[in-house]
């Protein structure tokens, strides 16, 4: 791709990242100012210098929390990830603004007064965003095609290829070859390309097309082996003439834990009163239906491998798994009941788990416990897998917010092993605004293909 052509693809969204930002803190402005007008105690905060305060504050949030929960990166996210990103971002921008507000009057007594109006003003704010951010992302791909890309290829099977080729909008794989090619044969196919896909390959050839890549100002998109999501965190000495990485290893710090213990106490409680007419709804329509018990206990595997039972509605017939054995539920699995279906797809079966974070056997963020005996299992191919265990399991991580229902045992381990490795209290709150823009994405709650039902089973019918 040429140079050109990238640094047009950043002045794009940074002219719409612009205009977001402009329309948002108009709006802002007009309802502050309408706000202040009104309220006689405050009127002295309609001066211009006092204006241009409030607007800066709103500017700065909307600026930092928008690139963090990427809301501007238009062409690059899903249509209705950009949506639901300028949804999130409004919504913590609005609440946040209250408090800011609170803090510039000076009057407490306003405090429901600004709750009206942010109310008010993040409607405004959305109808009009949803109206530019749709136009601005088709005439993003219309302005910019998909990326030229070559795959190079190694003798082990992947399924990356059938992966990129879903977001046609954004990559062409229009070539293939393999990586037993010299360093000037790939060096000449590469020329005519935009990008180059590097299939799973042994180290040595990977490092070679990566080096080819780099010497022809190539973009290259690779999967990481896990010791390279391991060295991610790693830090950089200077201590003599040779460069020196330190993986420390170290896991979360005492004070990381004291505070992810409180915020999981603090969370579950408020989520538990907000939701218990959904939960008590629930379980009133489960017993309904056929009259089974209400809650599901399933063992599964935490912090350090320790079993513990887990929480969930009911969303399958009574003995589902009468023989013993595990059954994971497949796609159009005749085994789920009405209710199921309906609480499976809003996640509403997994809303008991809040129970299991109080006791301390689960945490809001970190990754998904497994059944102890898909645990034994995915042990005997990647013995690594046990890396998991290293923190308390979650009810939503990055293998939930990134993968799917059915996503491969090794990738749900990539994808947990770089929140280990990378692991922050700003990353635990990206991760809980995330799981929001997921939660109306269906492939996120698809089931077991059937192909992957029989391997998890070892064989055995669903």
């Amino acid at each position: 791709m040429s140079g050109n052509k990238v640094q047009g693809k950043y002045i794009y969204r940074g002219l719409c990242q612009l205009l977001l930002t402009i329309i948002s803190a108009f709006i802002f402005y007009i309802h502050w100012k309408n706000f202040v007008v009104v309220h006689p105690g405050i009127r002295h905060l309609n001066r211009i210098s006092n204006m241009m305060i409030a607007v800066a504050i709103y500017i700065i949030l909307f600026t930092i929390i928008g690139r963090w929960l990427h809301a501007f990166k238009i062409g690059v996210e899903r249509k209705t990830n950009i949506i639901a990103s300028q949804f999130l971002t409004a919504l913590a921008v609005d609440v946040l603004e209250v408090f800011v507000s609170v803090a510039l009057t000076g009057q407490y007594v306003l405090f429901f007064d600004l709750v009206w109006m942010y109310f008010l003003m993040f409607f405004m704010h959305m109808a009009v965003l949803m109206l530019l951010v749709i136009p601005m992302i088709d005439f993003y791909r219309k302005l910019f095609p998909p990326l030229r890309v070559i795959e190079i290829n190694g003798d082990r099977n992947n399924d990356i290829y059938s992966k990129m080729i879903l977001i046609p909008y954004k990559y062409r794989i229009d070539k293939v070859i393999h990586c037993s090619a010299s360093e000037e044969e790939i060096k000449e196919e590469i020329r005519d390309f935009d990008a180059v896909l590097i299939g799973d390959m042994p180290a040595q050839d990977e490092n070679k097309v990566l080096k080819v890549c780099f010497d022809e100002d190539k973009r290259a998109y690779f999967v990481p082996k896990l010791s390279d999501i391991i060295v991610r965190s790693a830090e950089e000495l200077n201590l003599f003439d040779t460069p020196l990485f330190l993986v420390r290893n170290n896991g979360m710090h005492w004070w990381q834990a004291v505070i992810k213990r409180f915020f999981d106490i603090f969370l579950s409680l408020i989520a538990l009163v907000i939701l218990s007419p959904v939960m008590i709804g629930t379980a009133i329509a489960i017993k309904l239906e056929d009259g089974g018990p209400v809650f599901y206990k399933q063992e599964r595997c935490t912090i350090g491998c320790r079993k513990f039972m887990i929480l969930k509605f009911r969303s399958m017939i009574v003995d589902a798994e009468k023989d013993g054995k595990p059954h994971p539920a497949g796609e159009n699995d005749d085994r789920i009941t009405k209710v199921g279906h309906v609480i499976r797809g809003c996640r509403i079966d997994e809303l008991p788990q809040l129970i299991n974070i109080l006791k301390g056997e689960m945490s809001i963020i970190g990754p998904r416990p497994e059944r102890v005996e898909h645990v034994e299992k995915y042990t005997q191919d990647i013995p690594e897998f046990t890396y998991r265990s290293k923190v308390k399991g979650g009810l939503s991580g990055m293998a939930q917010v990134y993968g799917k229902y059915n996503t491969t045992a090794l990738d749900k381990l990539k994808l947990d092993l770089m929140y280990i490795t990378g692991y922050s209290l700003l990353l635990d709150l990206q991760i809980i605004f995330e799981t929001v823009k997921i939660l109306t994405q269906k492939e996120s709650t698809e089931g077991f293909s059937e192909e992957r039902a029989k391997e998890m089973q070892g064989g055995s019918k669903e």
